[in-house]
Formats: C-alpha cells, sequence, structure tokens
C-alpha cells in the first residue's frame, strides 16, 4: 500500500537519481500534464475504470514532480498549495461551511461560481497597475 509521502519520497530520489527528471522544469512538463489530464478524461469518457485509475495516479505523478520542482525553487510548498486548496474549497461550499442554502445540486454549483467569480474579482482590483 503506498500513500502520498511514499511518492513524494519516489519523485524527491528521481529528481536526485534520474537524468531526465533531473532536466524537467515546471515549464518543460507543461504538455506532459496536459497529455495525462486528455488521457484521463479519455478514460472518464469510455468508462474505461481501470485506465482511469491510472491516469489519475498519473497526474498525481506529474503534479507533485511540479510541486517538488517548486520547492526546490522555493516558490512554494506541497503543504502551502494543500492549505491554500482547502482554504479555497471551504470559502467556495457556503452552503456547508457558512449560512448560504443550496437545496439542489445546481444552487450548491451556482454558489461555487459565485463564490469563484467574486474571489476573481477581488484579486484583479488588487492587482497594481
Amino acid at each position: 500500500m503506498a500513500n502520498i509521502n511514499d511518492i513524494r519520497e519516489l519523485v524527491h530520489k528521481l529528481r536526485k537519481e534520474c537524468p531526465w527528471d533531473r532536466e524537467q522544469t515546471i515549464k518543460s512538463l507543461k504538455q506532459d500534464l496536459l497529455d495525462e489530464a486528455q488521457e484521463l478524461a479519455e478514460a472518464i469518457e469510455n468508462e474505461d475504470n481501470e485506465n482511469l485509475r491510472e491516469e489519475i495516479g498519473d497526474i498525481l505523478f506529474s503534479t507533485l514532480l511540479i510541486t517538488e520542482i517548486a520547492e526546490e525553487e522555493g516558490l512554494f510548498t506541497l503543504e502551502q498549495a494543500l492549505k491554500e486548496l482547502k482554504e479555497k474549497m471551504i470559502r467556495r461550499h457556503p452552503h456547508i461551511f457558512g449560512d448560504a442554502e443550496a437545496k439542489t445540486a445546481e444552487d450548491a454549483k451556482r454558489l461555487f461560481y459565485e463564490v469563484k467569480r467574486n474571489e476573481k474579482m477581488n484579486k484583479s482590483e488588487q492587482m497594481p497597475e
């Protein structure tokens, strides 16, 4: 049985010892990530659950490899990204973690995108010119 830390250790070892992995940059991994996302989408479309599991693993690996590089470059850590993700999902589910109400899936989706839109607007207003 493997867990996320096992894979993080594997990625770390590959970055140190594998010439290909060592040469990768965040930018160079963009196409690999897009290819893996396309393969995941195809597995979903084809209802290919075996391939779905494999492609999710590939996406996780690509994400962890990008995160390892970001950590090496001092950009951010996995823990920081996970903390931000948790906070964002809590904000975007005010019907679960706040006082908003969502009786249907469509209500929940509308609330999610309303909060997201407001976050994006606030972020763009805060950007210096």
